[in-house]
């Protein structure tokens, strides 16, 4: 059995765009459609498991009532019947059609345990039970799909209905976070935004009558191509005007600029009044829309306001000015017989902190390791300059931003070591023989010694134990692990920790780097397997992480398949942004070895799986080189590369 939730989705900005872009096969001139889509809180909550029919029940109490079970055989015929009826279930029977005459599935049992999304308001909820359907079959058949594949059998399967939902309807598959939704002709692409101060919305069910059918009937009128004046504007405003102002919403949600995004919602409702509505005069008159989004109570308590999804007299959203005007806001629009809602965007955490665990004797590099701890081994770089390993490490630290930095040691005696290079200035004798630049860097070093905290893993327990030892450094926020024998370089002027950095807080869940290795090889690395999220195969959506398989077993289970149908294995880079989850994870895996009395290592890679199949994991292919120095050959690999200019 399976647990699910789908939330629905607001339109931020961008409404018609999707069908508006898809225009683009007829015409070329047409420009691409873009929207800005979030998830929002209300949504979806079910459990499914595999049936030999299919079956949609509910003990949910927000729509009992409204609701009454169903089942229906697996087959094509009928499902497609329930399809075309018009009924309750007409959109979950589309997409098990889908999925039965494309994938050749089994039946599956939903029962939804919980409903707060409302129905008919412009919040997508009949894309959201689409989207529940095709991610139930997904999971319990391991049809391998990424997100944009359920959200496209969503869509697929919706169509199959009596419904004409747009494409950004389903981007609800993507959860509680903004996205940027392009669409060019058949073509998407989702990319998640970044958020850096909280963004506190207020949308409300208006309760009057929109017809949504008429105003798309209306609309559609004007493509592919223009006729007159009116159908121009129709086009300039959905095209290259919303495209101005999509631009300009990504920048200001990235520079935390909240009165001008809200700002920027009532020019593109007055936009959309004067370019779009004529199209419609009669559909998108909107009295309802137009008294609450003039109502002067509100306005003190809002940067700005605007309609929801087809526009009409269905949704209303505001940004609220602060929280506390957020709640009054709600309140208010509540007492005048609206269905009032919340959302609240928060920023993600910014990581500040990393943590190296060093406390590995080098058994693979003795007897060099009798004298010299691994990390401390010099290595040549480009720059002329030969620096230990552990410099090169905490300078790509400090360059991505981070503040603080863990490293996990071995014992108390060990920081001697740190704190001779990093906290102790080389006598007068020794600075007086090197040159101004050289001098200049050992101010540089002494400021690097200032970032460093220090833990012990005094039980060698495995890696994830050693990992452990800095949960209360890592102060319950997400956290950059990097690994103490391998050295990473960019290939371009971004350092490898900023690239994982940007990429967390985009999808602000648990991420990995990854780096394709041959299969021979696959045993010596932690392996991922998933599926692309992005056209360009940097983003694995992360379906399970092995830690050093066999090649067979890589090679059956492990396979990640490019666009040219080549089968790649993603090992992980060695950089990794732990969440608070993964540190919770490791303290009940130490808890239950200790009850047990066991002695098993505890390893990082089985808590990485264990949040992954909880949460979510994203993997994330890097524009950088990985170079391992914890072995002979390896070492030597790694002075003959590192030292040489990237354009070598």
């Amino acid at each position: 059995m399976v647990k699910l939730f789908v939330p629905g989705r607001l339109c931020l900005f961008g409404e018609h765009t999707d069908w508006a872009g898809h225009y683009r096969t007829m015409n070329a001139d047409i420009p691409p459609g873009a929207a800005i889509v979030t998830g929002i809180e209300e949504g979806i909550y079910a459990e499914a498991e595999k049936s030999s029919i299919f079956e949609m029940q509910s003990t949910a109490e927000e729509i009992d009532g409204l609701w009454k079970d169903f089942a229906c055989r697996m087959d094509e015929a009928e499902l497609k019947r329930v399809a075309k009826s018009g009924s309750f279930f007409c959109y979950c029977a589309g997409v098990a059609s889908y999925m039965l005459e494309w994938y050749k599935v089994g039946g599956v049992r939903i029962r939804i345990t919980r409903m707060t999304l409302p129905m008919k308001s412009g919040l997508s909820s009949s894309a959201a039970i689409c989207v529940l359907v095709a991610r139930a079959f997904n999971l319990l058949y391991n049809l391998n799909l990424n997100t944009l594949g359920e959200m496209n059998i969503a869509y697929l399967g919706e169509l199959r209905t009596s419904s004409r939902c747009g494409r950004l309807d389903q981007a609800c598959a993507f959860g509680v976070k903004p996205n940027l939704m392009t669409f060019d002709g058949d073509e998407i692409e989702v990319q998640a935004l970044n958020v850096k101060k909280a963004l506190r919305w207020v949308f409300a069910d208006l309760c009057a009558e929109k017809d949504t059918v008429r105003i798309l009937r209306d609309l559609n009128k004007a493509y592919p191509f223009a006729s007159n004046e009116m159908e121009r504007r129709e086009h300039e405003a959905l095209g290259i005007l919303n495209q101005q102002i999509i631009d300009r919403a990504i920048r200001y949600m990235a520079e935390g600029k909240v009165q001008e995004l809200g700002q920027l919602m009532t020019e593109a409702e007055n936009l959309f009044d004067s370019h779009v509505a004529p199209m419609s005069p009669e559909a998108l008159a909107a009295p309802k829309l137009h008294e609450v989004l003039n109502d002067p109570l509100i306005q003190p308590l809002v940067w700005g306001g605007k309609g929801v999804g087809s526009h009409g007299d269905g949704s209303v959203q505001f940004l609220a000015r602060d929280e506390e005007c957020q709640l009054k806001l709600l309140d208010y629009l509540n007492s005048k017989g609206l269905k009032a809602y919340q959302l609240t965007i928060n920023p993600v955490h910014t990581v500040r902190r990393a943590i190296i665990p060093v406390a590995g004797f080098g058994t693979r590099l003795y007897p060099s390791t009798r004298v010299m701890k691994k990390d401390f081994f010099p290595i040549p770089c480009a720059d002329g300059m030969v620096r230990p390993v552990i410099l090169i490490l905490l300078e790509e630290l400090v360059q991505s931003g981070i503040e603080e930095i863990c490293l996990v040691l071995g014992s108390e005696e060990e920081r001697k070591l740190y704190a001779d290079f990093f906290d102790r200035p080389l006598s007068d004798e020794h600075l007086s023989k090197l040159n101004s630049e050289c001098r200049e860097y050992e101010n540089h070093i002494m400021d690097i010694g200032k970032r460093l905290r220090y833990v012990y893993q005094h039980e060698k327990r495995g890696f994830g134990h050693a990992v452990y030892q800095a949960a209360d450094f890592a102060r319950n926020e997400p956290v950059l692990l990097m690994l103490g024998d391998t050295l990473y370089r960019s290939l371009t002027n971004k350092p490898c920790a900023l690239q994982l950095i940007e990429e967390y807080e985009r999808y602000n869940r648990l991420i990995v780097g990854l780096y394709p290795v041959e299969l021979a090889d696959v045993s010596h690395f932690g392996i991922m397997a998933g599926v692309w999220e992005d056209k360009d195969e940097t983003i694995l959506n992360v379906s399970t992480v092995y830690e050093k398989p066999k090649a067979s077993y890589a090679e059956e289970f492990l396979a990640v398949r490019n666009q040219k149908g080549k089968r790649e294995y993603c090992s992980i880079f060695g950089q990794y942004i732990l969440t608070p989850e993964v540190f919770q994870q490791l303290a009940d895996d130490i808890r239950l070895a200790d009850e047990q009395g066991s002695s098993r290592e505890i390893e990082l890679t089985s808590a990485l799986e264990a949040v992954r199949a909880k949460i979510g994991m994203m993997g994330i292919r890097f524009n950088g080189e990985r170079y391992d120095m914890g072995n002979p050959a390896a070492l030597v690999e790694t002075v003959a590369k590192f030292s040489q200019p990237l354009n070598n």
